[in-house]
Order: structure tokens, then sequence, then C-alpha cells
């Protein structure tokens, strides 16, 4: 039982069981709660002959550090993927990819909510270097409402290394910084994409910068100088949304 993980959360464990049901062990409920959601996971449960406990809250305060909705679940490590992953993602991919790039993001929420929102624009995978930056936790877990089980979070060695691989099967790299001349809605990002975001406070490293083929920046018209990492990143992605939609109809930006 030890080398189990415990995800939490409403969200999180329903996506694991409609994604990854083998990876479920356990679920546990805190006592009392029978509200429809509550009875879709353990409808989910019993599908996938997944054993569903009841605990009390405090022994589920006890588990877990962060809000978990009075839903635990025991399940089989977390997957990060391998750079190999990518050559997959791309062999079967159709159309032109997207793909982001968190060079060097720490903060679990902020990986959580990236994951979360390059789910929900369509990306191929979230690509992170293996060291200095944020992976799959529970808390990144339950931020990513249930995206951490659908896109495919890779790892790799060598970030720079990557991205020539990824250039040499065509992709064209777009950093963001603020130094840059042109915004993001200034750039084309209807074709094969790799969208990369800096960490926070420092923004992209110099030798991740070195491998750009665009720089882009968000206009920012009021006191701050920059946007959360994960804000800049949602208004990033949709921007690319926002070009293919266009462009698959016909019309113009």
């Amino acid at each position: 039982m030890s080398q189990l993980e415990k995800i939490y959360g409403v969200h999180a464990v329903e996506a694991l069981l409609r994604h990854h049901p083998k990876r479920v062990k356990q679920i546990w409920l805190s006592d009392g709660r029978s509200e429809p959601r509550v009875q879709t996971l353990v409808e989910l449960a019993t599908q996938n002959r997944v054993a569903v406990g009841q605990a009390e809250r405090r022994e589920l305060d006890a588990w877990v550090e962060g809000v978990h909705q009075g839903v635990v679940a025991e399940v089989s490590p977390s997957q990060v993927w391998g750079e190999a992953m990518l050559d997959e993602l791309l062999d079967r991919t159709e159309g032109p990819p997207l793909l982001l790039v968190l060079d060097g993001v720490t903060d679990p929420h902020n990986l959580g909510a990236c994951l979360r929102t390059a789910d929900a624009a369509g990306a191929l995978a979230v690509i992170v270097p293996k060291d200095k930056s944020a992976t799959l936790t529970p808390a990144v877990r339950k931020v990513a409402c249930g995206a951490a089980e659908v896109i495919p979070l890779v790892a790799v060695t060598n970030l720079a290394r990557t991205l020539e691989k990824l250039q040499q099967r065509g992709l064209w790299v777009v950093g963001t910084a603020g130094e840059a001349e042109i915004e993001i809605y200034q750039q084309d990002l209807t074709g094969p994409t790799i969208l990369i975001m800096g960490a926070e406070g420092k923004g992209m490293r110099r030798l991740t910068r070195e491998h750009c083929d665009y720089l882009v920046k968000l206009p920012m018209a009021g006191s701050v100088s920059s946007l959360n990492v994960s804000v800049a990143t949602g208004v990033c992605l949709f921007e690319a949304v926002r070009q293919r939609g266009l462009k698959a109809s016909g019309k113009k930006a």
C-alpha cells in the first residue's frame, strides 16, 4: 500500500475512473456524502470493480494536504512520459500540432492550471524539463480538474535538444518574452507550433530563448508588468485556437 499515491477531489478522481480505471485501487468517501456527483463516482467505481469505503472526514484530512471534497482515491503511481512519447503523438496526429513547453515552472498550482488549459485548447502535450520543474503530484492533479489524466506531461533531460529535434520535424518554436517586438496576436500560430512559457518571474532560460524561431509578448496596458504564467498561458493558447478556427472556416484574422 505504501507504493500507492493518494489522489483527491471529485474531478480528479472521476477523471481517473473514466480514463485510467485500472490505476484506481480503492476510493474513500467521507461519511454522509451522497449527492449526485458522489453517486456518479460510486457508479463508475462499481462498473470498474473498484472498492469504495467510508471514512471520517478527519481521517481524510490526515491523509492529504488540500481540499479533498470528501473524496480520496488510492492509485498506482503517476505517469510522467519520456521524450519518445512526443514522436508517437506527432506520428498519429492529424492537422498542425500544438505543443506547450513550460520552461522551469515550479509552482504546482501553476502546472495544474496550465495542464487544464492545454487540454481545453487541444494541445498534444505539455513538455517540462526534468530538473527544476514541478511534476505530477496530488495537488497538481486537483488543480488540473482531471486534465492531468488526459493530456500527456512529458519530462525531457535536455530541453534545447528536444526543441531542435521538434524543429527538424517541421515545428516552429514561439517563445514569450516581455521585450519582444511583436504581440502574440500578430504571430501566425496556425501551423505546427511549440509555445514556450517561461518560469515564474525569471522567464525563459537563455539557451531556450536561443532556440526560438519567434519571440512574442502580451500587451500590458495596466500598472503590472506581467501576468501569472498560467493566465498568460491561457491567453496565448486560446489565441492559437482562435486563429486556427478562423483558418478552418476560411475567414481572415
